[in-house]
């Protein structure tokens, strides 16, 4: 069972083997991208605020700056909130497939701001700070259309000292791409130029040179692939991360210390492995709080496949209220919020456990708003020992309380007059220590609030 959902789950198994250590997201720039026309920032680096410091601050290896725990984001709908996920899973894919996953000549999901003309025919651009599992800071950056990369550097701080490691750039009259590498850069000529060369115009080099096995890129390839996680919107965390830790002792133990703590009632979880064979002229329907999958099956002769299908069905055990006997619900019987909160445990145990930057939308969808605060409070104090760091958007406005975020944790989201997305701290507002923010915010005090009109005529 466990060697099933091992296989199923591979890429995210290569989690558990990078260890704890602190490695951390610091700030994410955006341009020209979907309803970003002007560059936006968000920034994780903490204020010389004193408040929850030691609770939702975390120094991490590099002394000199410390980093938030969590940061939140609000605004009206349409506002731009999900689209700032958006650019940060387009990155992640770029890293992570496009050496491998694209064709040449295939366009990249790249869509600059549209509502310009001037924009429309500009690349896209990402640039992402963060500490990598080494301890080293990396500053990296790529701009791409959906035709081709336009430019791409990467910039290295060990002991804290900058070293420019490499950068390409497309020269629009010569129709060629400059190089350029620097002295810290660890390879030989004849490397460089097999990288260069099988680096296609719709890839990147930090992509290809790690697939050609550049032992140097890794770090920098494994953080922006396997430990920052984003949620885009209509993803939710992937259950077989919860169905993996379900199928194991201890790991049964840690969901059932989540779900006990947000108290929905269940005593037990069991998860039960079944195998169907698919009908000649269709799939089974499939039971309510099942999951499907599909294995081949080995040692048939040649020509012959035997389509088997492997039905793993969740059960929540409930005791009865006359007797002690129990009583299992199909998980899909079970309410939405009990369900997203299934789904949500094992992932967010294993971003807590390997320190990993988790991106969520819209987080307080089927949840109540306890339950919300329960999940945001988590990454803060003693709960949190790997620096782990959840970024999340949402409405639920009762966490707006200065109990559970520091000011500098607060951001919002609105548009501007050319209808492009402006990202911005609580910090400009300059609010007092002890301003009630989720009024000043219901009030318009900071923005980023719809206006609505009136129906009639």
């Amino acid at each position: 069972m466990v060697g099933i959902l091992r296989k199923i789950c591979n890429n995210v198994r290569v989690l558990l083997l990078i260890g704890k250590s602190e490695i951390m997201f610091i700030e994410f720039s955006v341009f020209n991208f979907r309803s970003f026309r002007t560059r936006q920032t968000l920034s994780m680096v903490a204020s010389t605020d004193t408040a929850h410091r030691n609770r939702n601050v975390s120094s991490g290896k590099d002394k000199e700056v410390r980093l938030l725990r969590s940061a939140v984001i609000y605004g009206p709908n349409a506002a731009g909130k999900s689209n700032l996920l958006r650019a940060l899973e387009i990155l992640r894919q770029l890293v992570l497939h496009s050496a491998t996953g694209f064709q040449e000549g295939q366009r990249l999901p790249v869509t600059p701001f549209l509502f310009s003309g001037e924009a429309a025919g500009q690349p896209s651009e990402f640039e992402i700070i963060f500490i990598a599992d080494d301890g080293v800071r990396y500053h990296y950056c790529c701009a791409a259309s959906s035709e081709r990369v336009f430019k791409e550097w990467l910039v290295a701080y060990p002991q804290g000292r900058a070293q420019r490691w490499f950068e390409r750039e497309y020269d629009h009259k010569t129709k060629l791409q400059r190089w350029w590498f620097g002295p810290n850069f660890k390879a030989e000529r004849a490397e460089r130029k097999v990288w260069q060369d099988f680096t296609r115009d719709n890839a990147l080099f930090l992509s290809t040179a790690t697939q050609l096995n550049n032992s140097q890129l890794r770090p920098v390839f494994s953080w922006i692939t396997q430990k920052l996680i984003v949620l885009v919107p209509g993803v939710d965390l992937n259950p077989f991360l919860s169905l993996e830790l379900l199928s194991q002792d201890s790991g049964q133990e840690q969901i059932m210390r989540f779900m006990r703590a947000a108290d929905v009632g269940i005593d037990r979880l069991e998860l039960r492995e079944e195998e169907i064979s698919a009908s000649p002229t269709g799939t089974a329907a499939l039971p309510p709080g099942a999951v499907r999958l599909h294995f081949e099956v080995a040692g048939l002769p040649p020509g012959v496949s035997h389509p088997v299908q492997k039905q793993f069905r969740v059960l929540a055990w409930h005791k009865r209220t006359d007797s002690a006997d129990e009583v299992p619900l199909e998980m899909g019987d079970e309410s939405d919020g009990t369900r997203k909160l299934f789904e949500f445990t094992g992932g967010w145990l294993r971003a807590l456990e390997c320190g990993s930057a988790l991106f969520v939308d819209e987080l307080d969808r089927s949840l109540h708003p306890h339950m919300t605060r329960f999940l945001v409070g988590l990454f803060h104090g003693g709960n949190n020992q790997t620096g782990a760091q959840l970024i999340f958007t949402t409405h639920d406005t009762t966490l707006l309380d200065t109990d559970l975020l520091r000011r500098d944790q607060i951001w919002f989201m609105e548009k501007d007059e050319q209808r492009s997305s402006r990202l911005y701290s609580l910090l400009e507002y300059s609010p007092r220590k002890d301003e009630a923010l989720e009024r000043g915010y219901l009030k318009g005090r900071y923005g980023a609030i719809p206006f609505v009109g009136n129906l009639g005529p």
